[in-house]
């Protein structure tokens, strides 16, 4: 089961998340957090997935804070307006409707948050700063080694491409070096692959992360 859903974050912002039910009772809850594109029906089928797999899934809408509803394609001329929210980047604000989104699954059991692009991003940050979730699993999150930095408090798993043209091979060595306890993947792919909604779309890529992905999620939030 499916449904759009509030949340009130902690400064009082109200936003809209997609929220997904497994048919059984739940193994836990995932907080999905979207690319730049909005929670858009790539994000949306995100969600189902992890419903099918076991968990409750919610994807709080970030870009609430600017455009109340955005979603995107992914054409040029789609990508180019998609890319201007990156000048209103708020980490602080959107950590505040990440942990909304944790809090409205909480009572289902331990919840975990895996990202894409922008929210791969969000989610290593979510891993550094917030408590209240068991893991983070990050997908070419391009401003992860800018913050490489911060220790994640939790188990933390990170995806990359080995041919993403905005994220050089050096940022995810340098994220090696400073977070050891970090695991990581590279694949023979580029930037978002795990979307096949994107000519960047790589199969065999996507499905081993995604495999990858649910085997670290069950193993920690057991």
């Amino acid at each position: 089961m499916a449904q759009i859903v509030k949340l009130t974050a902690e400064d009082g912002h109200v936003l809209d998340a997609y929220r997904a039910d497994p048919v059984d009772t739940p193994k836990g809850a995932v907080v999905v957090v979207q690319e730049i594109f909005g929670v858009n029906r790539h994000i949306r089928t995100v969600c189902d997935r992890f419903a099918k797999a076991g968990y409750v899934a919610i994807a709080p809408a970030l870009f609430d804070r600017f455009q109340r509803g955005f979603e995107s394609g992914y054409s040029p001329a789609e990508i180019t307006v998609a890319r201007a929210f990156l000048g209103s980047i708020d980490w602080d604000a959107w950590l505040k409707d990440v942990a909304a989104a944790r809090d409205a699954v909480a009572a289902v059991g331990s919840v975990s948050i895996v990202g894409f692009c922008l929210g791969g991003s969000v989610a290593f940050l979510a891993a550094t700063r917030l408590d209240g979730f068991a893991a983070a699993v990050g997908f070419y999150g391009g401003q992860i080694a800018r913050h490489a930095h911060e220790k994640p408090r939790i188990p933390t798993q990170l995806h990359f491409g080995e041919n993403d043209q905005g994220i050089p091979l050096s940022d995810v060595e340098a994220i090696r070096a400073r977070r050891p306890g970090v695991e990581i993947h590279l694949y023979p792919a580029g930037h978002g692959f795990n979307c096949d909604e994107r000519e960047s779309y790589h199969e065999p890529s996507a499905m081993k992360a995604r495999e990858r992905s649910l085997a670290f999620l069950d193993r920690a939030m057991r």
